[in-house]
């Protein structure tokens, strides 16, 4: 029986040194939904799967990562060749010049802010969810030290013992419960997301040595992304909204940078209930003026 997951077609992009995998499914205007963290063009499976139905849903695995090969050995990667990667894929996949969302979480959230920040005459709606950016902390110095506290874990200790200095530093002991009285658990995987799940596992060392120091370092350029800012979602996690993760893009859009729209779950909530969360994203790309909060 055929997955109704699986994507309706595939495909390799060469980009200046990578080629890049990518996934598509539906038809209508592009909405390119890009992964953050260690996670590939598989994270969104069951996203895209709803969201097919009025858009065309490009997923892709970010260089470096999964299938996504790159031309040479493993290096710090930068936020704006991550971009101009997915401005590449939207001239692919949209010749037409037509309307194009881009969806980005976490890291990828400030891939997106750097790509509406470049080209944003070619985006028609940019949505950032959670954009983790330590310069736009209150206390900017609190970030650097966690996150490269994460790394120094991950040279010498290894990936468990990383992601359990990110999970102690990301914990808000003051925070209220959680929507619905607790964390709520991730649907049970499919054979294709399991097989997903175990290639991201595999792009840890990667994302902790390559990707976590060097995208949270990003600065975005106030008046560049002012210029596409009536443009931009900033999403916040219902169950995140005091983290780390989730106060730069508050700041971003108390600054009249974008509006601040909430969406279910916490700073992972794609994953952690992907059927409501693309409930939402369809309200917000589909609403001219999406309410804020």
């Amino acid at each position: 029986m055929a997955d109704h997951m699986a994507p309706e077609r595939t495909g390799h992009l060469k980009v200046p040194g990578a080629t890049l995998y990518y996934e598509v499914r539906g038809e209508g205007p592009l909405l390119v939904m890009m992964p953050g963290g260690s996670g590939d063009a598989g994270l969104y499976d069951r996203m895209a799967a709803r969201l097919a139905d009025s858009w065309t849903v490009a997923a892709f695995d970010p260089r470096g990562y999964s299938r996504s090969v790159l031309d040479g050995a493993p290096e710090d990667q930068r936020v704006e060749v991550q971009s101009e990667d997915a401005r590449r894929l939207i001239e692919l996949l949209s010749p037409d010049g037509g309307p194009v969302a881009v969806f980005g979480s976490s890291s990828s959230a400030i891939v997106a802010l750097d790509l509406l920040s470049r080209h944003p005459e070619r985006l028609h709606r940019v949505v950032a969810h959670e954009p983790p950016l330590v310069e736009l902390l209150p206390d900017p110095e609190r970030g650097r030290k966690l996150f490269a506290a994460v790394r120094d874990s991950f040279r010498s200790d290894g990936v468990a013992a990383a992601l359990a200095t990110m999970t102690e530093g990301l914990t808000d002991p003051e925070a209220p419960e959680p929507a619905g009285g607790g964390h709520r658990a991730a649907p049970e995987p499919s054979a294709r997301e399991a097989e997903a799940f175990g290639r991201m596992r595999v792009n840890l060392p990667v994302f902790l040595e390559h990707v976590l120091c060097s995208f949270s370092g990003y600065v975005p350029d106030p008046a560049a992304l002012g210029r596409g800012a009536e443009k931009l979602v900033i999403g916040v996690g219902e169950d995140s909204r005091t983290l780390l993760t989730a106060v730069p893009g508050a700041r971003l859009a108390d600054r009249g940078t974008g509006r601040l729209v909430e969406f279910p779950g916490g700073h992972t909530g794609c994953a952690e209930n992907p059927e409501a969360f693309a409930a939402r994203l369809r309200e917000v790309l589909s609403d001219p003026a999406p309410q804020g909060v």
